[in-house]
């Protein structure tokens, strides 16, 4: 099955303060981490929401701040031009992704419980996501998940979910990563 990984790294960062993709854990940025934790998973991967050198480049779809369900409109549009029918997204913010993530979401459409925006989407739903994102409806992963019917899954091993500077400062702490 051709995956291609999606980091979702277009977002205001409100809680943090600052840049999150930019900000360095072990001297390197969240970005380059999470990159690195999802190419294990995927045949290909794309940076959604912004320029870089690390991957390739996607806009989120239809437009900024449209969130993470922008960031995913943004994948699978990237993933039709490239032939790919499947996405695993995954924010830029998540780290310690577990080793078995892509058979724990195998069969597609499922995502994480407690993350939804870590997921393994069809590329064929990117129609029903538009529909979505122009549509004056809830606008939620929860929505969107509902809406493909995609399963929620429970891992053993929870992902890093870092939501401000005292997150990162405490992930930096710990071994692991």
């Amino acid at each position: 099955m051709r995956v291609l990984g999606a980091v979702l790294a277009g977002g205001q960062s409100s809680r943090f303060g600052s840049d999150k993709a930019e900000a360095l854990l072990h001297g390197r940025p969240l970005l380059a981490h999470a990159l690195e934790q999802l190419r294990r998973h995927v045949t290909s991967v794309v940076v959604v929401g912004r320029q870089t050198d690390l991957a390739p480049s996607a806009v989120d779809w239809p437009r900024p701040g449209e969130g993470p369900l922008g960031g995913i409109a943004g994948a699978f549009h990237y993933a039709e031009s490239e032939g790919f029918k499947w996405v695993l997204s995954v924010p830029v913010d998540a780290l310690s992704l577990p080793d078995d993530l892509l058979s724990a979401l195998s069969p597609g459409p499922a995502c994480l419980g407690e993350q939804p925006v870590i997921g393994l989407w069809p590329v064929s739903a990117a129609q029903i996501l538009d529909e979505l994102l122009a549509g004056d409806g809830r606008k939620s992963m929860f929505a969107f998940a509902e809406a493909i019917g995609a399963r929620r899954v429970s891992v053993s091993s929870h992902p890093a979910n870092i939501n401000t500077v005292a997150d990162l400062v405490q992930l930096e702490q710990r071994n692991g990563i």
